[in-house]
């Protein structure tokens, strides 16, 4: 049936295509095909030119959409140029303006800096004014209370009080006192005064038996002159001319022995009179008798210097053996220089020593040098590299705390190392007074002090001090470096805590240069060291200072 179907259209496909092929030979077909293409051109054409038409007048709308919109946009463009330049001439206004206002900012800017440096200077100036101020008013501030500077320097100071403790009795000897009266006297003549005769005339008044006796002491200087002589020969083959030997020490036609001689030397050396009011002094006393010349009062410093060379060695010798040594710097002027005398004392001796420097070569031949117990001193650096031991001065502690509370109100550590001072000292004067040595307060005494030492560094730490005052600082720098020479008088009693001994010593040199003023020479210098020396140590052991100075200007040697 299928195969049927497939025959029956192949044969119409056949047919069709015969068809054709005969319109084809005829021609019909392609008068056909050209009608249709020609109609199908026209339609074609018609189309084209409809086409060609709406594209013309698409054109004609274009151009003149572009004419328009070129005209808009030259009319926008105006406008923007115009608007542009509106802009522009706002903007280089507001560029005027904005550099104007930058030339401004940079001249205030400019005196602003040029200000804020004239501030900083002034700034500067006042800090370092004020610094220097500061330090004007520590100079001025300083008396003998809060330094090394003597009351003496102070003309103006204010009363020194008396440190002890008031009892709140009257002044004067009070009742079960020993009665000290003035030393009586060997009379060389007695007076009798004759009573009245109201009083002998008068039964109501009969004697007791008892005479009143007061004495009138005077002063009498006796010029003893003794002149030894002799026969006088001559050999008559020689010619020579002999006599008998004087006394040894007679020489010259008049000599003056030791008692005038330590007189003159004392006022001089001792009592610190010039050497011409010594003159004019003994001429007056005498009555014109001794007039001595203002050389030989002068030289007697070398006499004397020569003849105590052995006691000096001894009293050398004796400090070296003592287990504390008190030694001290003080200065004066020499030839137009500054001169120095090293001070060694204990309270039985006293050493002085005239040097042209202080520091180690003043120490160079003193005990100091050679010296194995503790040294007791200011905070003088030089003597921390002698002896085996120090002690710094606790009244020094003392000034520098006060000097420190004075510019460095408000610190708190400098009042508290005031208190520990006064109440170190203290335990120790009732230590020497007799108390016993308590070993559990020497040590809470020094841990008070290690205390106060952490406090001052905080405070130091958060406050640094001043570049115009530092010895608040310097002194607790110090103590922190080396704190057992700042408490050893707790550890050993036998310590002192001051160097007073040696400050008193020193006022004595500083009375004399005050009365030279200058020495004329190292030597005079080293003379006057010497004498006051073997005077000094005199009078630290209680022997009357003109007899010995007598006996050591007579024989050479003296008691010691």
């Amino acid at each position: 049936m299928s195969d049927c179907i497939r025959i029956a259209d192949l044969l119409f496909n056949i047919k069709l295509l015969k068809d054709q092929v005969s319109d084809f030979k005829s021609g019909e077909k392609y008068r056909r095909m050209q009608d249709d293409y020609h109609k199908m051109l026209r339609e074609e054409e018609r189309r084209i030119r409809h086409l060609e038409n709406e594209l013309a007048s698409a054109h004609a709308q274009v151009i003149d959409v572009r004419n328009k919109w070129s005209q808009t946009c030259e009319d926008v463009l105006a406008e923007k140029e115009k608007a542009l330049e509106r802009k522009d001439r706002e903007l280089k206004r507001m560029e005027e303006k904005m550099f104007k206002a930058l030339r401004e900012r940079d001249e205030a800017k400019e005196k602003l800096r040029l200000k804020n440096l004239e501030l900083y200077d002034v700034k500067i100036q006042l800090e370092e004014a004020l610094g220097k101020n500061q330090a004007l008013q520590v100079r001025i501030n300083k008396d003998y209370t809060n330094s090394s500077k003597p009351s003496s320097m102070s003309p103006n100071h204010k009363t020194i009080h008396n440190g002890r403790e008031k009892s709140g009795r009257k002044a004067g000897g009070q009742r079960g006192h020993i009665f000290h009266e003035r030393k009586r006297h060997k009379p060389d003549r007695k007076i009798e005064i004759a009573p009245p005769e109201a009083y002998l005339e008068d039964d109501n008044y009969k004697p007791t038996g008892r005479y009143i006796r007061k004495q009138v002491v005077s002063l009498q200087v006796d010029v003893s002159v003794a002149e030894y002589y002799t026969m006088e020969f001559r050999d008559q083959t020689t010619g020579q001319r002999v006599h008998a030997p004087f006394p040894s020490g007679i020489k010259d036609e008049v000599t003056y022995d030791g008692s005038v001689k330590a007189f003159a030397y004392l006022l001089n050396n001792f009592c610190n009179v010039s050497i011409g009011k010594t003159k004019q002094f003994l001429q007056e006393i005498s009555g014109g008798k001794i007039d001595l010349s203002t050389g030989m009062i002068c030289d007697l410093s070398r006499q004397f210097s020569e003849k105590t060379q052995m006691s000096r060695e001894e009293i050398f010798n004796e400090l070296l053996a003592s287990s504390t040594m008190h030694t001290d710097f003080t200065f004066g002027r020499v030839n137009g220089k500054q001169g120095a005398v090293l001070i060694c004392a204990t309270p039985q001796r006293v050493l002085y020593l005239g040097r042209e420097k202080k520091g180690h070569e003043g120490v160079k031949g003193s005990p100091v040098e050679i010296y194995n117990g503790t040294i007791i001193s200011d905070h003088e650096a030089t003597f921390q590299n002698y002896g085996t031991a120090h002690q710094e001065c606790i009244v020094h502690v003392q000034r520098y705390t006060k000097s420190s509370i004075e510019n460095e109100p408000t610190l708190k550590w400098n009042k508290q190392m005031l208190e520990w001072t006064r109440a170190a000292i203290h335990y120790w004067n009732e230590i020497q007074c007799g108390e016993t040595y308590d070993v559990g307060q020497a040590h809470m005494l020094i841990n008070r002090f290690k205390q106060i030492l952490e406090i001052a560094q905080e405070e130091y730490e958060y406050e640094p001090p001043s570049e115009y005052f530092r010895d608040g600082y310097n002194l607790c720098k110090r103590m922190r470096e080396k704190e057992e020479d700042y408490y050893r008088f707790l550890m050993d009693p036998s310590i002192a805590p001051s160097n007073n001994l040696a400050e008193r010593c020193a006022r004595k040199i500083k009375r004399k240069f005050a009365q030279v003023m200058a020495f004329r020479s190292q030597e005079g210098l080293e003379y006057f060291c010497d004498g006051l020396t073997i005077m000094e140590t005199l009078r630290s052991k209680g022997i009357n200072v003109y007899e010995e100075v007598t006996t050591q200007f007579n024989q050479g040697v003296g008691a010691w």
